[in-house]
């Protein structure tokens, strides 16, 4: 799951991926490294020492100046400059600034609704309700924030099921020009989340 750590950077951890502006950026594994253990550690100086110890480990116990070298490789590939985001604090070590934490993250959406089915799973089996997901064809990912996306979900379900009679509650989704449509049916009774393709979201 890629999560947004700066400015059209995206890092999928598990993969151990990067993308900008949506494009894959192939980075070596000592790169990808210096990005993953900055980025974790944001707006903290982090020295040279402990940058060696975790992403090195034992393959290197001195410092001869290769963690600039490598670190002036990732600027490049990814459009840095040499103060931001990552910036060299002399004789200290590093800092990866970012003014405030990101709340939109691209999130794999099949795996996302499965898992919020199952944390609801008791409540709707309550109900005597199966449950399915039909998502449009193609569509995998999104960008959005996962916990307002789950406290919407939380609150249609909420509202719907008090009403309830045994059946099928439905998630779906369809594609337009300006919107990705994710839809909760309950009995027929349909409720819309409406994410634009960009910018924020909306419900009705």
């Amino acid at each position: 799951m890629y999560t947004t750590i700066t400015n059209h950077i995206e890092l999928d951890r598990e993969q151990r991926s990067v993308r900008k502006d949506g494009q894959t950026v192939h980075l070596t594994g000592l790169e990808y490294g210096l990005l993953a253990f900055l980025s974790a550690h944001p707006n903290r100086i982090c020295s040279r020492q402990e940058l060696l110890d975790h992403i090195w480990g034992d393959r290197f116990q001195y410092d001869t100046g290769t963690i600039d070298v490598h670190l002036n490789a990732l600027r490049r590939k990814l459009g840095w400059t040499k103060k931001e985001p990552i910036e060299t604090i002399r004789g200290a070590g590093f800092v990866f600034r970012i003014e405030q934490q990101v709340t939109h993250y691209t999130i794999d959406l099949q795996v996302f609704l499965t898992d919020w089915l199952r944390s609801r799973e008791t409540d709707i089996l309550a109900k005597g309700l199966a449950a399915q997901i039909h998502l449009t064809p193609f569509v995998n990912e999104i960008t959005i924030e996962p916990k307002a996306l789950r406290q919407m979900l939380d609150s249609i379900l909420t509202a719907l099921l008090p009403s309830a009679q045994p059946g099928v509650l439905r998630l779906s989704s369809k594609l337009t020009m300006q919107h990705f449509i994710l839809s909760l049916d309950l009995n027929g009774t349909i409720n819309e989340l409406r994410i634009p393709i960009y910018g924020d979201f909306d419900a009705s």
